[in-house]
């Protein structure tokens, strides 16, 4: 177990600068996510942590140790990839006593070591088995295994369940979480996946172009988001997002309705341009409400239901409800956001308008 530390790290491919000076503090004992579109960085960044990919600025820290130099074999860490990478030749307790036998560890050692970790993760029935005779589940244990026989300071894990079907995922991120609670290593854990994030993350690091946009908690960045991107990035559905015009403390939209605002929170400079932000979840169906939805579709999934639609200048807008609605395409209904759940944005910088 130990803590990671990332101080003005960068990495550039030629001209090209990927990973722009960020810094970061896994704590020892964490389970930290790294999210964000394809493209981020986010996979690059973690390459960098384990070894495999050498970085061109700033310093990386694993414990108390400044490993920019050291290879990847001596840096006390283990890898999990989205491909697997079992040998198939060799059975899966031949893949999971595989790294062991290469640090001279004695064979009674090795052998108690694989027994314990295959019936932690439920695959000692499954030893002598190759990977082409094991399904996706079973491969990715596998994969977690030959890892955690290892006794790692920090586990890295690049994307591991994006192989997955849907609910064989929900199944692995469950035992992922729970195989930290048990083992209680620091780890980090890449992924495009945000449900991914904030289901299983003690922190979550939020990536864009090679920037740290934000890095905390996960119900912090959901009602806390610093920024436009994390706002829409974090939640699922998404953020709903309306520009408008701060007039006389109200918000005066650009679709022409005015919408009243909590008199403290935010910066409400008059005429300032801003974006409102409010979540499918914390907006209302409510006679007399300042917002008219044209109905475009409505998913009806028994105990929640999704109503989408758009406002008067084409702005689209998604509700999210519990229990069954009556609302039919083409009807419009007036809508009113909770103001207590709103958040505000600048325009022009996307920073939050929160003043807490």
């Amino acid at each position: 177990m130990a803590r990671v530390e990332l101080n003005r790290v960068r990495k550039s491919f030629g001209d090209v600068e990927v990973i722009k000076g960020i810094d970061l503090d896994v704590q020892h004992g964490e389970f930290c996510v790294f999210v964000g579109p394809s493209g981020c960085g986010k996979s690059t960044l973690l390459r960098m942590i384990s070894g495999l990919e050498p970085i061109s600025g700033g310093d990386i820290v694993i414990g108390d140790e400044v490993v920019n130099r050291i290879p990847a074999a001596d840096r006390g860490l283990a890898m999990v990839f989205q491909s697997y990478a079992l040998y198939p030749h060799m059975t899966v307790r031949q893949n999971l006593s595989f790294g062991l036998e290469n640090t001279q560890t004695p064979k009674a050692e090795i052998r108690e070591t694989v027994d314990r970790v295959a019936r932690m993760l439920q695959i000692d029935m499954l030893l002598d088995r190759r990977p082409k005779d094991l399904s996706g589940g079973q491969r990715q244990r596998v994969a977690i295994g030959r890892a955690v026989v290892r006794e790692p300071r920090v586990f890295l894990f690049d994307e591991p369940l994006s192989n997955l079907d849907a609910e064989l995922r929900v199944d692995m991120r469950k035992e992922i979480t729970a195989l930290h609670r048990r083992l209680q290593n620091t780890m980090i854990y890449v992924t495009h996946d945000q449900v991914e994030a904030m289901t299983m993350a003690d922190k979550i690091a939020v990536l864009r172009q090679g920037e740290l946009e934000q890095f905390g908690r996960p119900l912090d960045l959901y009602n806390r988001p610093r920024n436009l991107f994390v706002a829409g990035f974090i939640g699922s559905p998404k953020m709903n997002f309306l520009s408008g015009r701060i007039e006389d403390a109200a918000l005066r939209l650009d679709s022409g309705e005015t919408l009243s605002l909590p008199a403290t929170g935010f910066d409400l400079s008059e005429g300032r341009a801003v974006t409102l932000g409010v979540r499918p979840n914390h907006l209302d169906i409510a006679e007399g409400g300042p917002l008219p939805l044209t109905v475009s579709s409505v998913e009806q999934l028994g105990g929640e239901s999704y109503v989408y639609g758009a406002l008067s200048d084409g702005t689209d807008l998604t509700l999210h409800l519990s229990g069954q609605v009556g609302a039919e395409v083409g009807e419009t209904l007036h809508i009113a956001p909770r103001g207590d759940e709103i958040h505000l944005f600048d325009s022009d910088t996307g920073l939050s308008l929160r003043r807490d």
